[in-house]
Protein backbone atom coordinates (compact mmCIF):
# COMPACT_ATOMS: atom_id res chain seq x y z
CA UNK A 1 0.00 0.00 0.00
CA UNK A 2 1.47 3.74 -0.54
CA UNK A 3 -0.30 7.04 0.15
CA UNK A 4 -1.60 9.03 3.18
CA UNK A 5 -1.34 6.46 5.66
CA UNK A 6 2.11 5.31 5.54
CA UNK A 7 2.59 9.51 6.27
CA UNK A 8 0.87 9.37 8.87
CA UNK A 9 -0.22 6.18 10.62
CA UNK A 10 3.36 5.30 11.32
CA UNK A 11 4.69 4.75 14.46
CA UNK A 12 1.63 5.73 15.93
CA UNK A 13 -0.45 3.98 18.01
CA UNK A 14 -4.08 2.51 15.99
CA UNK A 15 -6.56 1.31 18.02
CA UNK A 16 -8.57 -1.78 16.80
CA UNK A 17 -11.76 -3.25 17.99
CA UNK A 18 -12.55 -6.93 16.70
CA UNK A 19 -9.24 -7.42 15.77
CA UNK A 20 -9.80 -11.14 16.68
CA UNK A 21 -12.10 -11.43 13.79
CA UNK A 22 -10.86 -11.77 9.64
CA UNK A 23 -10.51 -7.98 8.89
CA UNK A 24 -9.58 -7.06 12.08
CA UNK A 25 -6.37 -9.94 11.40
CA UNK A 26 -5.65 -8.45 8.50
CA UNK A 27 -5.83 -4.70 9.79
CA UNK A 28 -3.03 -5.80 12.57
CA UNK A 29 -1.19 -7.01 10.05
CA UNK A 30 -0.98 -4.30 7.09
CA UNK A 31 -0.98 -1.73 10.04
CA UNK A 32 2.29 -3.45 11.25
CA UNK A 33 3.65 -3.81 8.07
CA UNK A 34 3.27 0.07 7.31
CA UNK A 35 5.49 0.32 10.81
CA UNK A 36 2.07 1.36 12.60
CA UNK A 37 1.59 0.20 16.59
CA UNK A 38 -2.10 -1.72 16.41
CA UNK A 39 -3.08 -1.66 19.67
CA UNK A 40 -5.94 -4.64 19.66
CA UNK A 41 -9.11 -4.24 22.01
CA UNK A 42 -10.65 -7.43 22.51
CA UNK A 43 -12.82 -9.00 24.86
CA UNK A 44 -10.72 -12.41 24.51
CA UNK A 45 -7.07 -12.78 23.57
CA UNK A 46 -7.66 -15.27 20.37
CA UNK A 47 -5.36 -15.05 17.96
CA UNK A 48 -5.64 -17.46 15.72
CA UNK A 49 -6.57 -15.99 12.60
CA UNK A 50 -3.84 -13.90 13.43
CA UNK A 51 -1.50 -16.70 13.85
CA UNK A 52 -3.58 -18.56 10.32
CA UNK A 53 -2.04 -15.06 8.39
CA UNK A 54 1.33 -14.06 9.77
CA UNK A 55 4.14 -15.29 11.32
CA UNK A 56 4.77 -12.09 14.16
CA UNK A 57 0.98 -12.37 15.88
CA UNK A 58 2.82 -13.40 19.24
CA UNK A 59 4.07 -9.47 19.16
CA UNK A 60 1.13 -7.87 18.58
CA UNK A 61 -0.21 -5.56 21.51
CA UNK A 62 -2.99 -7.05 22.70
CA UNK A 63 -5.50 -5.43 26.01
CA UNK A 64 -8.53 -7.65 26.88
CA UNK A 65 -11.53 -5.63 27.36
CA UNK A 66 -15.35 -5.84 26.58
CA UNK A 67 -16.77 -2.86 23.98
CA UNK A 68 -19.72 -1.84 26.38
CA UNK A 69 -17.10 -1.29 29.53
CA UNK A 70 -16.14 2.61 28.57
CA UNK A 71 -14.11 2.81 31.86
CA UNK A 72 -11.91 0.27 30.64
CA UNK A 73 -11.57 1.39 26.82
CA UNK A 74 -10.83 4.97 27.87
CA UNK A 75 -7.74 3.31 29.87
CA UNK A 76 -6.24 1.67 27.33
CA UNK A 77 -6.88 4.72 25.13
CA UNK A 78 -4.82 6.80 27.27
CA UNK A 79 -2.02 4.00 28.08
CA UNK A 80 -0.79 3.79 24.45
CA UNK A 81 -1.91 7.09 23.37
CA UNK A 82 -4.11 6.16 20.46
CA UNK A 83 -3.99 8.46 17.99
CA UNK A 84 -6.53 6.72 15.40
CA UNK A 85 -9.40 3.76 15.59
CA UNK A 86 -10.53 1.31 13.66
CA UNK A 87 -13.56 -0.22 15.05
CA UNK A 88 -14.67 -3.38 13.59
CA UNK A 89 -16.10 -5.29 17.07
CA UNK A 90 -19.32 -6.50 16.65
CA UNK A 91 -22.02 -9.77 16.06
CA UNK A 92 -22.86 -10.78 12.56
CA UNK A 93 -26.47 -11.95 11.69
CA UNK A 94 -26.97 -15.16 13.01
CA UNK A 95 -25.72 -14.20 16.52
CA UNK A 96 -27.66 -11.07 16.88
CA UNK A 97 -30.77 -13.12 16.40
CA UNK A 98 -29.34 -15.88 19.32
CA UNK A 99 -28.91 -12.92 21.37
CA UNK A 100 -30.92 -9.77 20.61
CA UNK A 101 -30.64 -7.89 23.73
CA UNK A 102 -27.00 -8.80 24.09
CA UNK A 103 -25.68 -8.41 20.79
CA UNK A 104 -27.43 -4.74 20.44
CA UNK A 105 -25.31 -3.98 23.47
CA UNK A 106 -22.22 -4.80 21.76
CA UNK A 107 -23.35 -3.60 18.34
CA UNK A 108 -24.91 -0.56 19.43
CA UNK A 109 -23.44 0.58 22.83
CA UNK A 110 -20.03 -0.36 21.71
CA UNK A 111 -20.13 1.53 18.71
CA UNK A 112 -21.50 4.89 20.28
CA UNK A 113 -18.56 4.03 23.09
CA UNK A 114 -15.96 4.47 20.17
CA UNK A 115 -17.82 7.69 19.12
CA UNK A 116 -17.48 9.11 22.88
CA UNK A 117 -13.95 7.94 22.94
CA UNK A 118 -13.26 9.83 20.03
CA UNK A 119 -15.12 13.21 21.07
CA UNK A 120 -13.42 13.34 24.70
CA UNK A 121 -9.33 12.42 23.55
CA UNK A 122 -10.12 14.66 20.18
CA UNK A 123 -9.49 11.63 17.96
CA UNK A 124 -10.56 12.74 14.55
CA UNK A 125 -9.22 9.58 12.61
CA UNK A 126 -11.84 7.15 12.67
CA UNK A 127 -13.13 4.53 10.16
CA UNK A 128 -15.50 1.82 11.21
CA UNK A 129 -17.70 -1.07 9.85
CA UNK A 130 -21.25 -1.00 8.96
CA UNK A 131 -22.55 -3.45 6.80
CA UNK A 132 -24.79 -4.23 3.53
CA UNK A 133 -27.04 -5.76 5.81
CA UNK A 134 -27.43 -1.67 6.59
CA UNK A 135 -28.95 -1.05 2.97
CA UNK A 136 -31.65 -4.42 3.07
CA UNK A 137 -33.36 -2.56 5.86
CA UNK A 138 -34.65 -0.16 3.72
CA UNK A 139 -38.08 -0.67 1.78
CA UNK A 140 -36.94 -2.98 -0.49
CA UNK A 141 -36.71 -6.48 -1.54
CA UNK A 142 -34.06 -7.62 0.99
CA UNK A 143 -33.88 -9.58 4.23
CA UNK A 144 -33.91 -7.08 7.53
CA UNK A 145 -32.27 -8.01 10.19
CA UNK A 146 -31.58 -7.23 13.63
CA UNK A 147 -27.61 -7.01 12.71
CA UNK A 148 -28.53 -4.53 9.90
CA UNK A 149 -30.65 -2.39 12.35
CA UNK A 150 -27.52 -2.14 14.50
CA UNK A 151 -25.72 -0.62 11.42
CA UNK A 152 -28.07 1.64 10.91
CA UNK A 153 -28.11 2.80 14.41
CA UNK A 154 -23.94 2.94 14.28
CA UNK A 155 -24.37 5.01 10.64
CA UNK A 156 -26.99 7.87 12.26
CA UNK A 157 -24.90 8.01 15.75
CA UNK A 158 -21.78 9.09 13.98
CA UNK A 159 -23.91 11.21 12.05
CA UNK A 160 -24.97 13.36 15.01
CA UNK A 161 -21.75 12.78 16.78
CA UNK A 162 -20.48 14.99 13.71
CA UNK A 163 -23.27 17.43 13.60
CA UNK A 164 -23.22 18.38 16.83
CA UNK A 165 -19.11 17.88 18.42
CA UNK A 166 -17.40 17.57 14.77
CA UNK A 167 -16.24 14.17 15.39
CA UNK A 168 -15.50 12.98 11.60
CA UNK A 169 -15.62 9.31 10.55
CA UNK A 170 -15.48 6.72 7.45
CA UNK A 171 -18.06 4.23 8.05
CA UNK A 172 -17.87 0.75 5.19
CA UNK A 173 -20.19 -1.26 4.28
CA UNK A 174 -18.48 -4.37 3.00
CA UNK A 175 -20.83 -6.74 1.21
CA UNK A 176 -19.60 -10.55 1.69
CA UNK A 177 -15.85 -10.96 2.61
CA UNK A 178 -13.36 -13.58 1.93
CA UNK A 179 -9.93 -14.77 2.01
CA UNK A 180 -8.13 -16.79 4.67
CA UNK A 181 -9.37 -16.25 8.18
CA UNK A 182 -13.04 -15.85 6.86
CA UNK A 183 -14.46 -18.65 8.86
CA UNK A 184 -17.51 -17.54 10.32
CA UNK A 185 -21.24 -16.50 9.45
CA UNK A 186 -23.57 -17.11 7.09
CA UNK A 187 -21.36 -15.50 4.15
CA UNK A 188 -18.25 -17.07 4.74
CA UNK A 189 -19.05 -20.35 2.67
CA UNK A 190 -16.99 -19.12 -0.33
CA UNK A 191 -13.73 -19.15 1.85
CA UNK A 192 -14.61 -22.13 3.38
CA UNK A 193 -15.19 -23.62 0.13
CA UNK A 194 -11.09 -22.98 -0.81
CA UNK A 195 -10.38 -24.44 2.30
CA UNK A 196 -11.87 -27.34 1.65
CA UNK A 197 -10.24 -27.68 -1.79
CA UNK A 198 -6.99 -27.31 0.10
CA UNK A 199 -7.49 -29.74 2.35
CA UNK A 200 -9.35 -32.32 0.20
CA UNK A 201 -12.02 -32.22 1.77
CA UNK A 202 -16.25 -32.01 -0.28
CA UNK A 203 -18.15 -29.01 0.85
CA UNK A 204 -21.62 -27.77 -0.29
CA UNK A 205 -21.89 -23.88 -0.35
CA UNK A 206 -25.42 -23.11 1.12
CA UNK A 207 -26.52 -20.29 -1.41
CA UNK A 208 -26.55 -19.62 -5.24
CA UNK A 209 -26.84 -16.45 -7.26
CA UNK A 210 -24.93 -13.15 -7.34
CA UNK A 211 -22.80 -12.25 -4.22
CA UNK A 212 -20.68 -9.02 -3.83
CA UNK A 213 -17.36 -10.90 -3.48
CA UNK A 214 -14.63 -8.41 -1.27
CA UNK A 215 -11.12 -9.66 -0.69
CA UNK A 216 -10.00 -9.38 3.16
CA UNK A 217 -6.55 -7.98 2.15
CA UNK A 218 -8.79 -4.74 -0.42
CA UNK A 219 -11.64 -4.45 2.93
CA UNK A 220 -8.38 -4.11 5.26
CA UNK A 221 -6.70 -1.56 3.35
CA UNK A 222 -10.02 0.77 2.81
CA UNK A 223 -10.15 0.89 7.05
CA UNK A 224 -6.63 1.80 7.45
CA UNK A 225 -6.68 4.24 4.64
CA UNK A 226 -9.94 5.78 5.89
CA UNK A 227 -8.40 6.31 9.17
CA UNK A 228 -5.05 7.55 7.93
CA UNK A 229 -6.41 11.00 7.89
CA UNK A 230 -9.10 13.28 8.78
CA UNK A 231 -11.73 13.14 6.38
CA UNK A 232 -14.60 16.27 7.51
CA UNK A 233 -18.19 14.66 8.04
CA UNK A 234 -19.46 11.74 9.11
CA UNK A 235 -19.43 9.36 5.59
CA UNK A 236 -20.57 6.23 4.31
CA UNK A 237 -20.07 4.53 1.60
CA UNK A 238 -20.86 0.86 0.25
CA UNK A 239 -17.84 -1.95 -0.78
CA UNK A 240 -19.10 -4.09 -3.22
CA UNK A 241 -15.97 -5.28 -4.63
CA UNK A 242 -16.45 -7.03 -7.86
CA UNK A 243 -19.84 -8.82 -7.89
CA UNK A 244 -20.24 -12.03 -9.72
CA UNK A 245 -22.80 -14.95 -8.97
CA UNK A 246 -21.16 -18.50 -6.65
CA UNK A 247 -20.77 -20.38 -10.12
CA UNK A 248 -18.48 -18.09 -11.51
CA UNK A 249 -16.75 -18.20 -7.89
CA UNK A 250 -16.77 -21.98 -8.58
CA UNK A 251 -15.03 -21.87 -11.78
CA UNK A 252 -12.47 -19.90 -10.34
CA UNK A 253 -11.53 -22.39 -8.38
CA UNK A 254 -11.99 -24.82 -10.04
CA UNK A 255 -8.34 -23.27 -11.76
CA UNK A 256 -7.00 -24.36 -8.54
CA UNK A 257 -8.06 -27.74 -7.30
CA UNK A 258 -9.80 -29.31 -10.95
CA UNK A 259 -9.94 -32.34 -8.82
CA UNK A 260 -11.92 -30.95 -5.60
CA UNK A 261 -15.46 -32.04 -5.26
CA UNK A 262 -16.86 -28.44 -3.62
CA UNK A 263 -20.87 -27.22 -4.75
CA UNK A 264 -23.14 -25.26 -4.60
CA UNK A 265 -26.77 -25.22 -3.64
CA UNK A 266 -29.74 -23.20 -2.02
CA UNK A 267 -31.08 -19.63 -2.86
CA UNK A 268 -29.25 -16.45 -3.68
CA UNK A 269 -28.03 -14.46 -0.38
CA UNK A 270 -30.71 -12.19 0.44
CA UNK A 271 -28.33 -9.08 0.11
CA UNK A 272 -27.57 -6.55 -2.61
CA UNK A 273 -24.70 -7.24 -4.98
CA UNK A 274 -24.59 -4.03 -6.81
CA UNK A 275 -21.58 -3.05 -8.48
CA UNK A 276 -19.09 -1.41 -7.27
CA UNK A 277 -19.80 2.70 -7.42
CA UNK A 278 -15.56 3.51 -6.73
CA UNK A 279 -16.76 6.41 -4.78
CA UNK A 280 -14.82 5.21 -1.48
CA UNK A 281 -11.81 4.29 -3.34
CA UNK A 282 -12.09 8.21 -5.32
CA UNK A 283 -11.74 9.45 -1.39
CA UNK A 284 -9.20 7.58 -0.44
CA UNK A 285 -7.18 7.51 -3.52
CA UNK A 286 -7.19 3.68 -3.92
CA UNK A 287 -7.37 1.59 -6.70
CA UNK A 288 -10.50 -0.43 -8.02
CA UNK A 289 -10.92 -3.67 -5.59
CA UNK A 290 -8.70 -6.85 -7.17
CA UNK A 291 -11.04 -8.91 -9.48
CA UNK A 292 -12.76 -11.86 -8.22
CA UNK A 293 -10.01 -14.50 -10.27
CA UNK A 294 -6.82 -12.54 -8.28
CA UNK A 295 -8.78 -12.81 -4.91
CA UNK A 296 -9.30 -16.63 -5.46
CA UNK A 297 -5.36 -17.17 -6.24
CA UNK A 298 -4.53 -14.97 -3.30
CA UNK A 299 -6.69 -16.78 -1.29
CA UNK A 300 -5.38 -20.21 -2.38
CA UNK A 301 -1.97 -18.49 -1.76
CA UNK A 302 -2.35 -17.38 1.52
CA UNK A 303 -3.72 -21.39 3.17
CA UNK A 304 -0.58 -22.77 1.15
CA UNK A 305 2.05 -19.81 2.80
CA UNK A 306 0.22 -20.96 6.27
CA UNK A 307 0.34 -24.60 5.72
CA UNK A 308 4.46 -24.24 4.60
CA UNK A 309 4.54 -22.04 8.04
CA UNK A 310 3.25 -25.44 9.74
CA UNK A 311 -0.10 -24.29 10.45
CA UNK A 312 -2.70 -27.61 10.73
CA UNK A 313 -5.08 -26.17 7.62
CA UNK A 314 -7.04 -29.64 8.43
CA UNK A 315 -7.94 -28.99 11.92
CA UNK A 316 -8.31 -25.35 11.00
CA UNK A 317 -11.01 -26.72 8.29
CA UNK A 318 -12.94 -28.93 10.94
CA UNK A 319 -12.83 -26.03 13.64
CA UNK A 320 -14.70 -23.83 10.82
CA UNK A 321 -17.23 -26.83 10.18
CA UNK A 322 -18.42 -25.99 14.37
CA UNK A 323 -18.46 -22.07 13.73
CA UNK A 324 -20.39 -21.73 11.11
CA UNK A 325 -23.84 -21.50 11.91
Amino acid sequence: MNGPQEQTLAGQAVLVTGAAGCIGAWVVRQLRELGAQPVVFDIAENRERLHLIMPDADAVTWELGDITDFQRLSAVAATHDIQAIIHLAALQVPFCKADPVGSTHINVMGSIHILELARQRGINRLSYASSVAAPAMGSNNWLATLYGAHKVCGEQMAQVYWQDWGVPSVGIRPAIIYGPGRDQGMSAAPTIAVLAAEVGADYTIPFTGDVGFVHVEDAAARFIAAASRSYEGAHVFDLNGTPATVAEMLAQLAQHYPEASIQATGDAMPFPAEANSGDLETLLGLPACRTLEAGIAATVAGFREARDRGIDLEHIFQQTLGKTP
